[in-house]
């Protein structure tokens, strides 16, 4: 039976390549075919879980959240110090040079990335921006808002930090950083569907160890993910659960 692992889409394009080589060795770890798919969107994504295709996905912490409370999904390990933070930003010719210069009305260019969106909120209740103060324009990637917010298309934008530091020096050059979360508690997460319950400890070896040999290792730093992967604790669980409904309320 082969398995379907499928990856959230709130990744830089250039890992495209390293996600399949983590694959390949998965499979070899594991001794199963497992079959590699990465979402385009937030929409596909959703509806790949929809159909009950998905027996592991690497799911952002706020989706993780939804898929281990309502469909029982199984947590197997998460990236060791690898956070998701955000980052609103301006152009760097803008008069926005902080975020007390961001005043209602102004456009917003983010991405579909939820968790994205949520942080984002919070850091701008420092200065009295609800939602509803700004118009949202959705961009199809954080190197599209970088464009976006060069060429005069919105005020500020929205990033994933991994995403703007991947950034090249020269389109960032024209950006003008406001404001970088520092939450280090958020992060994604390798979950494994209930049916395939009997495959947890051998998920969690397979993974835990990869960083253990030098092409490992290697594959590993491609993707951003230095310094591999640990198997999740219950307690790790449980506090990014309640992280993520404060967030959230």
């Amino acid at each position: 039976m082969t398995i379907n692992f499928l990856i959230a889409p709130d990744f830089p394009p250039e890992y495209y390549a390293g996600w399949h080589f983590l694959n390949t060795r998965l499979q070899r770890l594991i001794d199963a075919p497992v079959h590699l798919s990465m979402a385009s969107n937030a929409e596909e994504e959703q509806q790949e879980i929809d159909k009950d295709n998905v027996d592991i996905i690497y799911a952002n912490p706020f989706n993780a959240s939804k898929l281990i409370r309502e469909l029982g999904y199984l947590p197997v390990v998460k990236p060791v110090n690898c956070f998701d933070e955000m980052i609103i930003a301006s152009s760097a010719d803008s008069e926005i040079k902080s975020l007390a210069d961001i005043k209602p009305g102004m456009s917003i260019l983010c991405t579909e990335n939820y968790d994205v969106k949520l942080i984002a909120l919070r850091l701008l209740e420092a200065v009295d921006i609800d939602e509803k103060d700004l118009t949202w324009i959705k961009s199809e990637s954080f190197a599209a808002v970088a464009r976006g917010l060069i060429q005069k298309q919105g005020n500020i934008g929205l990033f994933m930090s991994s995403a703007y530091h991947k950034l090249t020096a020269i389109t960032r050059s024209r950006l003008n950083l406001l404001i970088e979360s520092k939450i280090n508690d958020l992060f994604h997460l390798i979950l494994l569907h209930p049916r395939n319950a009997e495959m947890l400890e051998n998920l969690q070896n397979a993974f835990s160890t990869m960083r253990d040999t030098p092409a490992g290792e290697m594959l590993l730093e491609d993707l951003g993910l230095n310094d591999g992967f640990e198997v999740l604790k219950k307690e790790d669980v449980e506090l990014l659960i309640d992280l993520i409904e404060t967030l959230r309320d």
